[in-house]
C-alpha cells in the first residue's frame, strides 16, 4: 500500500525543512569525474573508492558486478549529478525508505526531488561513500559514510538494503543507521512521528531473491533469537565469528561468547525475543542480511548484516538499529552483558 498523501506531503515537507540543516547552500551540482563509468555499463570495470577519500572498500563479500555498480553509485552521488544517480534507478518501479527518519519515496521522481533539492546545497567537499559491500546484483547490503552537511550538520554512517532488477536497476532501497551517532537533536529536527511511519516497506513488489544459503541462516538465527536461544545461534557462527551491534558499541568474538553474551543479553537487545520476525532477506551464498521487525518492542525494526565462510557459517554480524528509541539505561546494560567472567 502507500502513504495517504497527507503522510507523503508531510514527510517531504520534512525533507524541505532538513535541507537547511545543512548550512549556506553552494554552487549547482557539478559534472561526474572524468572517467566515471555509466549506471549501465558496470560488471566489467573497477571497484574504485570515490574521490579524496581514503578508506579501502571491503568487498570480500560480494560478487565484482555489484562491488563496480556501488562504486560508481556513491563516486556519482559524490560528484552531486542527480540526473546521473537516477540512471542507477528502475524508472518504472523505484522505492527508497529511510527506516530511522521514517520518510518514504514511492516513485522514482520522488526520490529524484529529493536529491535535487539537497545536491546543490551540499558542500563541495561532502562525500558519500561505500565502506563494506555484501551480496551481489540480484540483492545486497552497502555499509557507507555521508559526511556532515550532506543530510544534516552531523556524519550519518548507514547501512543500505538493495534490491536491483534484472537490468541491474535499483528497485529498493531502505537505509538503517543510529540515530545516536548522527545525534539525537539533529535526528528529531526531521523524524517523522511514529504512528506517521510507513507501514509498507515494499518489500513483497521486490520478492525475496536472496540466495538461498543465506536466507537459510537468516531464519534460524532469528529463530533462535526471537526463541532466547543463544546456544542455538552461537551453533551458527564460525570459530572466529564477530559481533558487533552499533548502537550498543559492543564486540564479541568467538560463538562461546557470542552465545552467552545472546543469552544474557535476550532481554535487553531489540532483536530477540516474541514478536520478532524477518521482513525481508538479501544478499549472496557470502553475506548479505535480513530486515527484523519487532511488534510490541521499543525498538520496532532494524537490520542484521551478515558476512558467511563457505560452509555458511556467519563470519561477522553487525546489528544496525536506531539507539536513540532506547534510554541510556538500556545501553549501560548492554554493554554490561558483554562482561566475560
Amino acid at each position: 500500500m502507500t502513504l495517504p498523501d497527507e503522510q507523503v506531503a508531510l514527510s517531504r515537507r520534512g525533507l524541505l525543512r532538513g535541507a537547511t540543516l545543512g548550512g549556506a547552500a553552494v554552487a549547482a551540482a557539478t559534472l561526474l569525474p572524468t572517467g566515471l563509468a555509466s549506471a549501465s555499463g558496470y560488471g566489467g570495470g573497477d571497484v574504485r573508492q570515490v574521490p579524496g577519500v581514503t578508506t579501502v572498500i571491503d568487498t570480500s563479500h560480494a560478487e565484482h558486478d555489484v562491488s563496480v555498480l556501488f562504486s560508481d553509485y556513491f563516486r556519482t552521488k559524490s560528484a552531486k549529478n542527480p540526473e546521473g544517480l537516477m540512471a542507477f534507478f528502475d524508472r518504472r518501479s523505484t522505492n527508497y525508505i529511510d527506516a530511522i527518519l521514517g520518510w518514504p519515496f514511492y516513485s522514482w521522481q520522488e526520490l529524484h526531488d529529493l536529491f535535487a533539492t539537497y545536491m546543490p546545497q551540499w558542500p563541495a567537499n561532502g562525500t558519500s561513500s561505500p565502506v563494506r559491500i555484501l551480496g551481489d546484483s540480484s540483492s545486497a547490503v552497502v555499509f557507507f559514510t555521508n559526511t556532515k552537511d550532506l543530510f544534516g550538520p552531523s556524519e550519518m554512517r548507514a547501512a543500505g538494503v538493495v534490491n536491483f532488477n534484472r537490468q541491474g536497476k535499483i528497485t529498493r532501497w531502505v537505509d538503517y543507521w543510529d540515530g545516536r551517532h548522527f545525534g539525537t537533536d539533529n535526528l528529531n529536527k526531521s523524524r517523522l512521528a511514529a504512528d506517521q511511519f510507513p507501514k509498507d516497506f515494499k518489500e513483497s513488489l521486490s520478492g525475496e531473491t536472496a540466495a538461498r544459503g543465506i536466507r537459510a541462516v537468516s531464519n534460524s538465527l532469528n529463530a533462535a533469537l526471537r526463541n532466547g536461544d543463544g546456544a542455538a545461534a552461537a551453533g551458527l557462527f564460525a570459530g572466529d565469528a564477530v559481533f558487533e551491534d552499533m548502537p550498543a558499541h559492543v564486540q564479541i568474538l568467538g560463538p562461546r561468547s557470542i552465545g552467552a553474551y545472546l543469552t544474557s543479553a535476550a532481554g535487553v537487545l531489540p532483536y530477540t525475543g516474541n514478536g520478532l520476525a524477518v521482513r525481508h532477506v538479501v544478499g549472496s551464498g557470502q553475506g548479505g542480511g535480513y530486515e527484523w521487525t519487532a511488534t510490541g518492542r521499543p525498538v520496532p525494526r532494524g537490520l542484521n548484516a551478515l558476512e558467511l565462510d563457505a560452509q555458511s557459517k556467519i563470519t561477522r554480524l553487525t546489528a544496525v538499529w536506531d539507539g536513540t528509541l532506547v534510554d541510556d539505561q538500556a545501553l549501560v546494560t548492554l554493554g554490561q552483558k558483554a562482561i566475560e567472567r
